[in-house]
């Protein structure tokens, strides 16, 4: 064990040494493995923080959850022409379906509007995120205040103009004034703000609960009715714990085209999107994200393997009288072949941890930078330095082996 720790302190000096004395070759050499590691590790943890970031935002929706609208989460069998002429579901459907469907917990209603500017005094903040959504919803996704609450059954009835406010909708408009009770202008109305959210931070698809407004719902539909074809209507079911969702799934199904009139053979016209499939979608675009990260950075790896290979077999022919002497004094071909495998392991590894620092440099100033954290996990570090160590294994394998199988004499002819 002891030979073997002072053959790799020596082959640790070699590779130091070979660094030192051939600056330019080593370094041209090694970038092909800081590339390729780089390469990998940036999309891994890039994807990481993604996945990271995605499970943050979801986590207070159950995978259960089910979307009843006119589009589909995913791709769909029906052509395009025909999804287009799906009617969008109706509130009275959703009060229908409230009173028929079984297992449910809770089921909400919610209506997709376009931007507006919310005012207050003389301060304005546009691009605000209209959620107009019924008094469910707060059940539904587990929102979390701040400061006051969520609007109330009768008040999401009527219609009343009171608001929930983003935090930073609420911070841009009143700054250090306390929001509870104060009037902001929505839709040239005047709205009550009753409640101001936690910090949520960025949102997956730009959008988050900060720079979000929630309304109730039928105030949208008394302003705009009910059949305006540029909004877009859901229905939001959350089933009970330990439901069949394939039962549930065509228990809505079925309630839904018996309320519509649809007879035996005719094609849904609605959607039933269950929340789970969409983070399966997510996953898999994910996972292609990863594979082709993995294709990409395999082509500077495989650079990097040759510069290795080719720094080792120029180390192993400047040092052939060297070899030769510890030949003759009885130095084993395993000898020889681990001294210059570590060397080419070590060199690798070095190149990777070039790698790895330049991911964490750069992780360290975007997450300043943007409202995003971007993790380098000790996973992915060792998985670099890993798969550094195997591309040095490889590459110095042919070197090495060329190494031990030199003859002594010829190895201290030639070197003379």
């Amino acid at each position: 064990m002891i030979v073997y720790l002072r053959l790799l302190k020596e082959s640790f000096g070699f590779a130091m040494n070979a660094l030192r004395n051939n600056k330019l070759r080593t370094l041209l050499s090694l970038l092909g493995v800081t590339i390729g590691i780089f390469s990998i590790i940036a999309v891994l943890a890039a994807v990481d923080s993604l996945d990271r970031k995605i499970t943050k935002d979801l986590s207070s929706l159950d995978k259960n959850t089910i979307y009843l609208m006119k589009f589909s989460f995913g791709p769909s069998d029906i052509p395009q022409w025909k999804r287009e002429q799906f009617p969008n579901v109706k509130y009275d459907e959703y009060t229908y379906m409230k009173g028929v469907m079984t297992n449910t917990d809770q089921m909400g209603y919610q209506i997709f509007t376009k931007r507006e500017s919310i005012k207050y005094d003389s301060k304005t903040v546009s691009d605000v995120n209209v959620v107009p959504v019924s008094h469910e919803f707060i059940d539904i996704q587990g929102l979390e205040f701040e400061e006051g609450r969520f609007y109330n059954e009768s008040e999401a009835n009527s219609g009343a103009t009171v608001i929930v406010l983003g935090d930073e909708i609420a911070k841009s408009l009143f700054e250090n004034i306390d929001p509870i009770g104060k009037n902001v202008r929505l839709y040239g109305k005047r709205f009550t703000v009753i409640g101001v959210l936690k910090k949520q931070g960025a949102g997956l698809f730009g959008d988050s609960n900060d720079t979000s407004a929630f309304i109730p719902v039928n105030f949208v539909r008394q302003l705009y009715g009910d059949n305006n074809t540029s909004l877009t209507n859901v229905i939001i079911f959350k089933p009970e714990r330990g439901v069949d969702m394939d039962a549930y799934r065509g228990e809505i199904s079925q309630k839904l085209r018996s309320y519509r009139g649809l007879k035996a053979g005719e094609i849904d016209n609605f959607f039933v999107n269950v929340f789970s499939g969409f983070t399966d979608f997510i996953d898999g675009i994910i996972g292609q994200m990863n594979v082709v990260g993995w294709i990409i950075s395999g082509f500077s790896l495989l650079v990097g393997g040759f510069g290795i290979a080719n720094i080792m077999f120029v180390s192993v022919k400047e040092r052939t009288n060297l070899i030769g002497i510890q030949k003759s004094l009885g130095a084993k071909n395993k000898f020889i072949l681990f001294q210059f495998l570590f060397e080419a392991i070590i060199l690798s590894v070095i190149g990777g941890i070039i790698g790895l620092l330049l991911v964490w440099i750069i992780s360290v100033i975007l997450t300043s930078a943007l409202d995003f954290e971007f993790v380098l996990g000790m996973g992915n570090i060792l998985l670099g330095t890993g798969l550094a160590a195997v591309i040095g294994l490889i590459s110095g394998i042919l070197p090495a082996i060329a190494a031990s199988k030199l003859d002594p004499v010829e190895a201290i002819r030639t070197g003379m």
